[in-house]
This record gives structure tokens, sequence and C-alpha cells, in this order.
């Protein structure tokens, strides 16, 4: 092997490289954890804005998963799935994609070592990352919300019913224009860049401390395992009540103001919707399906970034190994 080689052999992926490998992983992961967004979108809206919980359609996530199962079959449970691919290949390849080069920038600017891990850093890359891909994804997001709060059996919150992903968008495009395809972006910054802002982060210290301390290898699937569960969990605690806003935000009603524009019925903004929502039905009602979000962001974090680090392996493995060829 050649010095050339070897110096070759240790260059990180490219954004390209990163974004395509992110979205594989996110896709793989979005299929086991739609269910439970299905369940959390909907008891995020039950009992909107009502001071006494209003009608309780549903008892909790399990009781979503059941009773959607009875009623709607395996379309019920997948609603937004399509929407749902779309979405995480632009939000995690961008997070995973952008990341690195964000932080290693980042780390350059204040005249630190591109590879030297510092939390603050970590946390900024992993802010910025998530909201270029929450910005570039928001459409996506919205008809996907919309899409799983629909019920043809027990519906919760506003019912907008759509065909189909394509469906969706020009129906919002003929109604609302492009602000319509936007709607809730500031609340889609704020949540997605406080789940990356500690996703990343913690995933990369837990990994770091699990092999300093020599507790578990380097590139073992125990310690992607490991390190995503702690993140996932960070990730849970931290985008909650942004969660819910967001959610809240994309699935409202629409009216015409008397500027002749179409807006929210019920938000004007993710800070006035989160403090409504106080008011009306207090902190719980920032933390409405959070057992579901659980269930949805712990499988999902484990399976992308675990996902991740093996594709990316196996990926630069293949490429290092055609180069030396």
């Amino acid at each position: 092997m050649t010095s050339s080689a070897s110096t070759k052999k240790g260059r990180p992926l490219s954004t390209l490289e990163g974004f395509v490998c992110g979205g594989i992983a996110a896709c793989i992961a979005v299929t086991v954890s739609n269910p439970a967004e299905v369940a959390k979108t909907r008891l995020q809206l039950q009992g909107e804005l009502a001071k006494d919980g209003g009608k309780k359609v549903y008892n909790n996530a399990f009781d979503v998963l059941s009773k959607t199962w009875k009623n709607e079959g395996i379309r019920g449970i997948q609603r937004g799935l399509a929407p749902a691919y779309a979405y995480q290949i632009l939000l995690n390849g961008s997070r995973l994609g952008f990341y690195e080069p964000f932080r290693r920038g980042i780390n350059k600017f204040i005249g630190r070592s591109a590879d030297e891990q510092i939390t603050y850093t970590s946390v900024m890359a992993g802010a910025s990352s998530g909201a270029v891909g929450a910005s570039l994804g928001n459409p996506l997001f919205l008809i996907k919300a919309r899409m799983q709060a629909y019920s043809p059996a027990l519906p919760v919150g506003a019912q907008h019913y759509y065909k189909n992903a394509f469906h969706a968008l020009s129906t919002i495009f003929r109604a609302e224009g492009p602000r319509g395809l936007v709607r809730g972006i500031d609340a889609a910054i704020l949540r997605t860049s406080m789940g990356s802002s500690v996703q990343l982060p913690s995933y990369n210290w837990t990994k770091g401390q699990l092999v300093k301390h020599d507790i578990l290898p380097a590139n073992s699937t125990a310690t992607f395992l490991v390190s995503s569960s702690v993140s996932g969990a960070c990730v849970c605690l931290a985008m909650q009540p942004a969660d819910t806003a967001l959610t809240r935000m994309y699935n409202q009603p629409t009216i015409v103001g008397p500027d002749g524009k179409r807006r929210g019925a019920l938000y004007k903004n993710p800070i006035d919707c989160l403090w409504k929502t106080f008011k009306t039905e207090g902190v719980r009602g920032w933390y409405k399906g959070s057992t579901a979000h659980f269930l949805r962001i712990a499988p999902h974090t484990i399976i992308t970034l675990t996902a991740n680090d093996i594709i990316t392996n196996l990926y630069k493995a293949a490429r290092d190994r055609d180069r030396e060829d």
C-alpha cells in the first residue's frame, strides 16, 4: 500500500456521501417508527385547547394503535408513510450529512482542530444541520402530520383528507399558495434544532465514553445500540413541547384574514401555540403523546444512528478498498 493510499483511507465522508448514507438509514428506521408517530400525532391533537380535556377518544399510545388497527388496518397505522420516507431522507440526510462539515468548519473558525470533539461546537453543528433539514423537509412534514391525523373512524383535531402525498401538496398549494407549504416552518426549525442539538452530541459523547473506559469496542453493534438509546432519551426530553406545537400548527384549520390571506385559525406561531396550550391544558398539554413520542424516537434514533454507522463503515470500507485496488 502506498503512502497516498494510506492518506486517502482515513478521509471522512463528503457531504453528499453522508447525506446518502444518512437518508438510507433513516428510511429503514421510519418503517418501524411510523405507527408510533401516528399514535403520537393523534394524542397530541386530542382535547386540543379544551380545559376539561375534551372528549377522550384514545386512552394511551397502545390504545391508539389497537383502535387504529381494528378500524383502519395496516393502512391506518402506516398513514403518511410515503411523505415520511421523503421527509426523513431530507431531514436525516441533511442532519447526518451536514453535521460533520458544520462541526469541523466551526472548529476551524475558532482556531481548534477539525477532528477535536468539543461539546458546544457539536451542539451548534447539530442544531444548524437540523435546521437545514427541517427547512427543506417542512412541506413533507406538514402533509405527513395531516395524513396521520386523519381517521375516518375515530377523528381527533381538524381533519384533512388527501388521496396521497401528491394530492396533498397540490391541494394545499391551490388553496393557500406557497405560504401554505411553509406553514409552521419556524416551529419545525425550533423542534428539529432542539432535537438535533442533543442527538448527535449525546450519541458521540456516549460512544466516546464507552470506548474510552474500555466498556465496549469502538465499532461494535452493541456500542452503536447503547449510544443511540441514550441519545433517543435525550432527544425525546428536549423536543417534546416543540413537537406538540408543531403538530398542532400543521393540523390547525385555516381561515381568510381581513387582508384576504389565509392563516391558521388557532395559532400565530409556535410560542403562541405553546402559551395557549399551557393556559388551557397546563404543562401536561405540552407532553401529550410523550409515551408514543418516546416509542417513536427511541427505536427511530437507535435504528437511524446504528444503521448509519454500519452503512457508513461498509461504504467507507468498499470505497477505500476500490482505491487501493
